[in-house]
């Protein structure tokens, strides 16, 4: 497929891209944008540092190789071209900071690798299902750094979030928060929590016990970002997001006095 080949060569990739987007941007800026996701995550994912893999042209005149102005540093893995009708063909990387007509291709090149993730994440088709849970099993953790990135994404981005949690013994990532709120207990008002270091700490929690008893899902949250992600995301839906193990956890019409000091002894004792 010509759009395959033409990623291939852009990337130096062997395997084709996860999903890609070909689209013309009419209005205050044009520009087309041919934007791709990777299968497999880089080397050098973890390289805040590193440039973007978006090639830049003005009227199809080749500018520079690694524009990372046109996309947000927690979309780093994304790979393209974006070709501009507006900018000079002569701008600069220092150019490129300051411009609106750059930020208006950020924003825009941003919203539509977010509409590519919820075309495969939403889908009823099991093959982008499985597309997403290996997008997610390989850049989920980069695409959480943008909830203190991209503010005018946050909301898209927590529906786009996946996390284990005790409704799923196998303990991967494929709650979405969406998801979560469904399940919630009649009487349930906050979105249930536990950090740890890894799975198997987090699934043996003492505070666990009770919600297990109660039939209450919690987050079984063991990513590295996951404790800075707290402190961005507060609620969902009208929810917030309540961790069982920082002091007396208050389940409300869903607990009795017994439960309550079973829950504290459990904290203390955590």
């Amino acid at each position: 497929m010509q759009y395959e080949e033409f990623y291939k060569h852009i990337s130096y990739d062997t395997e084709a891209p996860l999903a890609y987007t070909h689209n013309r941007v009419e209005g205050r800026s044009e520009y087309t944008q041919l934007l791709y996701i990777p299968a497999k995550a880089p080397f050098d994912l973890w390289n805040r540092d590193k440039r973007g893999g978006v090639k830049l042209y003005v009227k199809r005149v080749f500018i520079m190789d690694d524009a990372e102005a046109l996309m947000p540093v927690y979309l780093r893995f994304v790979k393209g071209v974006i070709d501009s009708s507006d900018l000079p063909l002569n701008v600069s990387r220092e150019l490129l900071q300051e411009s609106r007509d750059v930020k208006a291709i950020r924003e825009g090149s941003s919203k539509r690798v977010l509409s590519m993730l919820e075309g495969l994440a939403d889908s009823e088709d099991a093959a982008d299902k499985e597309k997403y849970a290996a997008f997610w099993k390989d850049f989920g953790v980069v695409l959480k750094e943008g909830i203190g990135e991209d503010h005018a994404n946050r909301e898209r981005l927590t529906k786009l979030y996946r996390f284990s949690s005790t409704h799923d013994e196998s303990g991967a990532q494929t709650v979405a928060l969406t998801d979560y709120v469904k399940r919630m207990k009649e009487g349930q008002d906050a979105i249930y929590y536990v950090t740890a270091d890894t799975l198997a700490t987090a699934k043996h929690s003492p505070q666990l016990e009770i919600f297990r008893k109660k039939g209450i899902e919690v987050l079984l949250l063991t990513d590295r970002v996951d404790e800075w992600l707290l402190s961005h995301l507060y609620e969902f839906d009208g929810h917030p997001l309540q961790s069982v193990a920082k002091g007396s956890v208050d389940l409300g019409k869903l607990e009795d006095e017994g439960e309550k000091k079973q829950a504290e002894e459990a904290a203390e004792t955590f």
